[in-house]
């Protein structure tokens, strides 16, 4: 499996396609099949890693509220 910082670096690469006002998870970012290769673990370190590097960084991106699914949503600005 990838190293988790090229996943992140792949997520935040993703998100800059994304259109100004657009909500999304972090696993919106990734085709179906390539999330489901990621293992549960990295995908829990994968989110929480997106989050600190959206919060300390000028991504573009606010943290919106957690889905039902209790998964973090986040929105282009």
């Amino acid at each position: 499996m990838q190293d988790i910082n090229a996943l992140l670096e792949t997520a935040l690469k993703e998100a800059k396609n994304l259109k100004p006002g657009e909500s999304f998870l972090v696993k919106d970012l990734f085709k179906g099949y390539l999330w489901n290769r990621i293992p549960r673990g990295d995908r829990l370190l994968l989110g929480s890693l997106f989050l600190s590097h959206v919060s300390m960084h000028d991504c573009q991106i606010t943290v919106s509220n957690k889905g039902a699914s209790g998964q973090q949503r986040y929105q282009k600005d």
